[in-house]
């Protein structure tokens, strides 16, 4: 019981490491798959490949230039883009523009190929080597005049015959490397380059290209499984440079090659470790500073009611009153020069003696007033509708006959009061025909 507890207590101990390996790395399928297309190139060229993937943008940007300037290859592609601010890695590719074309093409395997790399530097020289075991023991790699080949027996290191001229190869993974081992992880490949001819089956080869004897600043330390610079050449050399979007440039320097995550341009890694190493190193976006002009005081801004005694219409100023000599025959206006000075004297006598010569006119008829006039023919006038206001209806009497007043008719009694006797008299009204 104690042997079995002790059994599963070191089986859980081993497996979390076992699965964070398998989680941040890639496996070695798809290392064999990423790396056969490149790598049978020179190791100048390929160090300078891996280093450029790692800023998958820039190469895009790269790519762009390159189609946008066909025809440009070598040291004068490199150094007609010095005012960019891409990485020396990105810009030594624009040398080879049908290689940066496929990388830009290929985006995706481009950007794994960097990751890969930053990732996992020592497997992915372990695969180049063994791939070129594979493809040396079909017979498929072999020094000739276009390429050397070193072997000191744990690694193959492949170099340009003339330092000055560098050929770019095609091949097939499927024909150079042998039966292909991996069923469910395919190699990655391309056709072939426009003007690449087939020297034997499987292997293709172009036109080299002219480059400079120290071109390549950087190369493969096979030994310590690792890139490195190994000098800097002065066109890829700038001074810091600072950017709002990608913060500060840092330069190259000898030694085993560095990322710049600057470069990186905010795409993320794919790797837990490498993105906690480079983004505690990014370094923090420093803005040009410039001098703020000084404060000063406010002034104090003053309204004047305008005076409503004067004319709207100002007077214009002397030198922009009309003048009719300033104008000629043609319409044209005359230099004021001439229009600020006044006639000579024997011009003005001139002019009257001109006027004085010419004969009078006679009145011309009015040509107007001979014309008959023509009769005024008024338009109809058209009867305007009578709009008549509505009659209200009036109240309706009826006739009654008169009332006959009977004068006979006794009238009402009136008594009234005794002043004297103090009792009550009676009267009669005058009108009832009594005494």
């Amino acid at each position: 019981m104690r042997k079995l507890l002790a059994a599963l207590l070191v089986l859980l101990i081993a497996v979390p490491p076992a699965f964070a390996q398998e989680r941040k790395a890639y496996g070695q399928a798809e290392l064999d798959q990423m790396l056969a297309p490149v790598a049978l190139y020179p190791d100048p060229l390929l160090s300078q490949a891996l280093m450029a993937s790692t800023y998958p943008l820039e190469i895009v940007e790269a790519a762009r230039w390159s189609r946008a300037n066909p025809g440009i290859q070598g040291d004068e592609a490199v150094r007609a883009v010095q005012g960019k601010d891409w990485d020396p890695s990105v810009k030594s590719l624009l040398a080879f523009p049908d290689l940066l074309a496929r990388m830009d093409e290929q985006l995706e395997w481009t950007r794994r190929l960097g990751d890969a790399f930053l990732a996992q530097e020592s497997d992915v020289m372990d695969t180049v080597q063994q791939l070129r075991q594979r493809a040396q023991a079909s017979g498929n790699l072999a020094p000739d005049a276009r390429q050397r080949v070193v072997a000191d027996g744990r690694t193959i290191a492949i170099e340009a015959a003339d330092p000055r001229v560098l050929y770019v190869p095609y091949y097939d993974p499927y024909v150079v490397y042998g039966p292909w081992w991996w069923s469910a992880y395919p190699p990655v490949m391309w056709a072939p380059w426009p003007g690449y001819a087939m020297v034997r089956p499987g292997l293709w080869w172009g036109v080299g290209v002219g480059i400079t004897a120290g071109f390549f600043f950087g190369g493969v330390d096979w030994h310590q499984r690792h890139v490195r610079v190994l000098h800097v050449n002065n066109y890829y050399v700038r001074p810091p440079a600072f950017r709002r979007d990608v913060g500060v440039h840092r330069p190259i320097a000898t030694g085993r090659w560095e990322h710049n995550p600057s470069h990186r341009r905010g795409i993320g890694y794919r790797s837990p470790d490498v993105q906690n190493r480079y983004a505690a190193s990014v370094p923090q976006r420093e803005f040009r500073k410039e001098p703020r002009p000084a404060a000063s005081a406010p002034t104090e801004r003053r309204f004047e009611r305008p005076d409503r005694t004067q004319s709207p219409r100002q007077e214009p100023r002397r030198d922009e009153r009309h003048d009719d000599r300033q104008h000629d025959r043609r319409g044209q206006s005359m230099p004021p020069a001439f229009t600020a000075s006044s006639p000579p004297p024997r011009f003005e006598a001139r002019q009257e003696r001109r006027r004085e010569a010419r004969p009078e006119r006679q009145p011309q008829p009015n040509a107007a007033a001979q014309q008959r006039p023509q009769p005024r023919i008024e338009a109809p006038q058209r009867p305007q509708p009578r709009i008549e206001a509505p009659q209200r209806a009036q109240p309706r009497f009826e006739a009654r006959p008169p009332q006959r007043i009977d004068t006979h008719q006794r009238q009402p009694r009136i008594e009234t009061r005794g002043g004297d006797r103090g009792g009550w008299r009676e009267h009669a009204g005058r009108g009832n025909g009594r005494g």
